[in-house]
Order: structure tokens, then C-alpha cells, then sequence
């Protein structure tokens, strides 16, 4: 056996005869039913007798004479298959597809963000309605196509080609992959073709161009101007807590399911705060208290969270820590942590429970407002982004692994 494996690696010879006789194998056993016995005999000891040969080291013109036997040998009984090709094309095909629905079920999930949750870590779908931005050149052409499969920026265009009043049809759908949505100025329809958000994000492309059916459009107006920036494409690494917890300051990917106050069958991406036991308070200098210990920038997985200007008030889209109802009520924010109202509120997370913050601490609804969920709904940690690749207007690209 050693002598044979060691001519493998030496002699593409021995290695087209060793595949010969696995798929001359593979066809009795995928004919057996269609095949004599005295057939299934002769070819099987045709495919033995070159087994023996490789055993025995004969030498390659001994090989090379029982792979003309066995190949003469086969075709005189195996059964023809109609669309030879086609069928070996399908069958790669469908072990391609069962090793990529492996990979995704068990260890790798794209996951794209449709929120602004988890900014500016991880950017979810922006929209800008330029309507009245004279500096701002809608692209065409090549240029178009590029920003769009490059940094995943798609531009909405149109001007009214007559007076009209303004309507706007429902949003359709088609078979999950693109979605249409038509506006009518007067009798003239535009149509916009647009890919499907996620669930938890806005599906009407009118509303996120501002559009107010019944207004008047007149003839030459720009009524559609709308650049949409899709959120950040990742993988999702489901294998990991198969080994261990997960731990504080991982962004994770969590189910929906049955928590109070959450859209159902979807996923949520917030980082890890605390786990079950621990007693949580967030202070008006907008740090977390984890059983009286605060958490800082020397915390790992916090490092950028708590990089803020403590004399700079919290923002949107900004590193501003975490806020309490308190602090949130004082600049704008509107009852973003009913459960954390003041520096002095304690919560206890559950047994077998985790809580979870987003990053966008002046807007995002998180584990402040519902509170904690089971650790079984966990799906696993945010890992590899992999698209958009290029650099979008309000950030660099966070193509790879580099964010935090």
C-alpha cells in the first residue's frame, strides 16, 4: 500500500488509473440494478486486475495495457447514458450547490445590514434626496455602473416630461431578487427598479425620495433625485460558539424570534454587553457599569465605542459611548432607554441571557428599550465584510476584517 501511494504522488499515470477504476466503480454501483451478473463480473475484474497491477509495481506499459483493457471492457457492458456531458454537468452542479448550502448553514452567512443601529462601525442602507442640489451630477454610463457594483451606490432619476399631479403605485416584488415600484406624473409613468431591502428596513423607494402623492409636478422637474447607499454585505461566523461563548464586546448576530417588541424572523446585529447575572447600569457620563466596574476604552471590543470627547455631546452616526433616558432626553433623543432611565437604574439580565447595544447609541433600539434575549437565539459573530468594496461619501470602506 505504501509502494502505491508513493507511485500516486509520482506518476500522473498511476493517478489516471486509480481514477479509472473509482469511476468505473461508481458506475456499476450507479447501474447495478440495469446489469447482469456475469456483466457486473467481468467488469469488475477488469478494474481488479488493474488494482493488482498498480499493487504489484508493474511498470507503466503493464498499467497503461490493463487501463485499455478495462476501458474496452466497459464500453462493451456499462449501459450508455443519453446527454453524457449534460448529466455530468448537472451533477457537478448540484455537489457545488449542497457544499455552498453546507457552508452557509454551518459555518459562513452572508448577512447584510439594513439599519443604522451598529454606525459608524458597520453602516446599514442610506438614502439622500438631492432634489435641489444643483452641485450634485447624477452619473451615467460606466461611471454609474461602477459606483453601484463597486461601492454600492445606486442613483434614482427622473424628470417630468408634462404637468401632472404626482401618484404612486404599491411596491411589487418579484421572486425575492428585484422589486418595481411605478410613479405617475399625470398620465406619463416612470419606473424605478430597485433590489429588495431587509425586512427590517424601508421597502418604498417613493417614501425615501420624499415623493407626497397629489402634490403638482410641473413639466422639466427634477420630482425624483435620489442616491441609495446599500448597507455593509458580511459574513456571519456560525461555528464559533460551538466552542465557546460568546464574549463581551463581539458584535453578534442574534434571531428575532419571539422577543417582544422585535419584527419577527429576521436577524439583529448589536455588539455584547452583559451576560446572565450581571448587574448593568449606564451613567451620564454615557460609560457602562457592569456589577460597578465601567467599562472604557481599554475594555477589549470598546475601544472605538468609548474613543468619544466626553465634552462633545452625543450624535448620531458618531462614537458618543451609551446614553441613558436621561442623557438621551437632553439632546433630542426621544425615549431611546425606557429601561435604563437614569445614571441610578440597575438592570439584572436573566439566567441564560444576553444584552446587546448598538454602536449608534443616539439611534438605534437595543437591549436599553427591550431588554435582554435568550442565548440560544444567538446565530453567531459578525466577521469578514465583503461588499461594498470601494469608499462610500460618508465613510472608508470596511472591506475585510479591519473593523471593530
Amino acid at each position: 500500500m505504501g509502494t502505491l501511494i508513493l507511485r500516486w504522488f509520482l506518476s500522473k499515470k498511476v493517478r489516471q488509473a486509480v481514477d479509472m477504476c473509482r469511476q468505473v466503480r461508481k458506475l456499476i454501483g450507479a447501474q447495478r440494478d440495469l446489469l447482469s451478473p456475469e456483466e457486473i463480473q467481468e467488469i469488475s475484474k477488469a478494474a481488479r486486475e488493474l488494482s493488482n497491477a498498480m499493487a504489484a509495481g508493474d511498470r507503466l506499459e503493464g498499467i497503461e495495457k490493463q487501463m485499455k483493457n478495462l476501458e474496452k471492457v466497459a464500453n462493451e457492458n456499462l449501459k450508455p447514458y443519453p446527454s453524457a456531458s449534460l448529466r455530468e454537468n448537472i451533477e457537478v452542479f448540484l455537489v457545488t450547490g449542497v457544499v455552498v448550502l453546507a457552508l452557509r448553514t454551518f459555518f459562513f452567512q452572508p448577512m447584510a445590514i439594513p439599519s443604522g443601529s451598529a454606525q459608524p462601525t458597520l453602516w446599514g442602507i442610506t438614502a439622500d434626496d438631492l432634489r435641489g442640489r444643483r452641485d450634485v451630477k447624477v452619473p451615467h454610463g460606466l461611471d454609474r455602473l461602477i459606483q453601484s457594483c463597486w461601492s454600492g451606490v445606486h442613483y434614482f432619476h427622473a424628470v417630468a416630461q408634462a404637468d401632472g399631479e404626482l401618484r404612486v403605485g404599491p411596491t411589487a416584488k418579484f421572486s425575492g431578487f428585484i422589486n418595481r415600484q411605478t410613479v405617475w406624473v399625470g398620465d406619463k409613468p416612470y419606473r424605478f427598479w430597485f433590489t429588495p431591502d431587509p425586512p427590517d428596513a424601508p421597502q418604498d423607494l417613493a417614501s425615501r425620495a420624499g415623493l407626497r402623492p397629489g402634490q403638482r409636478i410641473r413639466k422639466g422637474e427634477e420630482f425624483i433625485k435620489l442616491k441609495v447607499v446599500s448597507g455593509d454585505h458580511l459574513f456571519v461566523n456560525r461555528f464559533i460558539y460551538n466552542f465557546r461563548p460568546p464574549r463581551r464586546g463581539e458584535i453578534i448576530v442574534f434571531y428575532s424570534d419571539h422577543i417582544p417588541r422585535l419584527i419577527e424572523e429576521t436577524h439583529y446585529i448589536k455588539r455584547l454587553i452583559a451576560r446572565g447575572g450581571e448587574h448593568v447600569r449606564i451613567g451620564n457620563d454615557r460609560h457602562v457599569y457592569i456589577n460597578g466596574d465601567r467599562l472604557d476604552a481599554s475594555t477589549p471590543g470598546f475601544e472605538n465605542v468609548y474613543s468619544f470627547d466626553p465634552i462633545r455631546p452625543p450624535e448620531k452616526d458618531r462614537y458618543s459611548g451609551h446614553v441613558n433616558n436621561f442623557i438621551a432626553g437632553k439632546y433630542g433623543g426621544d425615549n431611546l432607554a425606557p429601561l435604563f432611565p437614569d445614571e441610578k437604574s440597575e438592570f439584572v439580565v436573566r439566567a441564560n441571557h444576553y444584552l446587546a447595544f448598538g454602536d449608534n447609541t443616539m439611534n438605534s433600539k437595543d437591549g436599553r428599550d427591550w431588554g435582554d434575549f435568550p442565548q440560544e437565539l444567538v446565530m453567531g459573530r459578525a466577521s469578514f465584510v465583503f461588499w461594498p468594496i470601494g469608499e462610500r461619501d460618508h465613510a472608508p470602506s470596511r472591506f475585510g476584517w479591519g473593523y471593530r
